[in-house]
């Protein structure tokens, strides 16, 4: 069975390197490239790898954002993470973070084979991709920030949907709509994946204000409809988030 790998780094010599390199291993499929971060999460979701070769500085968001928002997209976990850098101050983060490696560049052919090696052993071993624990998460139940003069205090049950928008996220909730500076890999990480679904790399709704999911049979696009008639997109890449929803 190959190990299925994905690429993501913004420089397209150093993808091209690294292409090279796996082609030398016989057991090794790669079935996607992200230049950047959200490219990356949308190609982790749609062919679910069994390793991610993941740079830590990309356009927008970094290599830890990444892994933060496949973190929490249940039911997938995530791939075997292999860090490949220039920098070497983030190797601590990194192990925190339960990478399989951590290759410097430029790297050795050899240096590359060993970490592959530790990825095939963490799939034999049934890796997951997250860690135990015995403590159940507790996500964020009200959002505290400044908002043309006033402070509001905004029950996460009164948005509907989240939108991305740059450097920022749009709140919508009721008639108003708030913009916060964040990304939206952390502000995913806030809320509860059982109220909350991401079903778009720029579009996150709440569940209880959905009223249907349709796919148009003519160019096969799928679209969540919420109960004030907003009609918001779902990408590919998160296809299976609603289908796993519906097979609960």
């Amino acid at each position: 069975m190959p190990l299925r790998v994905v690429i993501a780094d913004d420089e397209v010599l150093a993808r091209q390197k690294l292409l090279l390199l796996l082609r030398e291993q016989p057991d090794v499929e790669v079935v996607g490239e992200g230049a950047n971060a959200l490219e990356t999460i949308d190609l982790v979701q749609f062919t679910q790898p069994d390793v991610l070769l993941l740079d830590v500085r990309m356009p927008g968001m970094d290599g830890f954002d990444v892994i933060s928002a496949l973190s929490s997209s249940p039911p997938l976990g995530l791939p075997c993470i292999i860090f490949t850098t220039a920098h070497d101050q983030y190797a601590l983060r990194a192990f925190e973070v339960h990478a399989v490696d951590y290759l410097l560049k430029p790297f050795t052919r050899e240096r590359l084979q060993s970490a592959l090696q530790r990825a095939r052993d963490q799939r034999e071993h049934g890796w997951t991709g997250t860690a135990k624990s015995t403590q159940k998460k507790e996500y964020t139940n009200r959002l505290v920030f400044r908002s043309k003069g006033r402070i509001i205090f905004l029950p996460i049950a009164d948005i509907r949907w989240i939108g991305a928008e740059e450097n920022y996220v749009r709140i919508c909730a009721g008639k108003e709509n708030h913009m916060l500076r964040d990304t939206m890999a952390n502000f995913e990480t806030k809320l509860d994946p059982e109220i909350f679904l991401r079903v778009h790399r720029s579009a996150i709704v709440n569940l209880q204000h959905v009223k249907e999911v349709r796919t148009d049979g003519s160019d096969g696009e799928c679209f969540v409809t919420l109960s004030d008639g907003q009609k918001l997109p779902v990408s590919r890449g998160y296809r299976s988030r609603i289908t796993g929803l519906i097979a609960r």
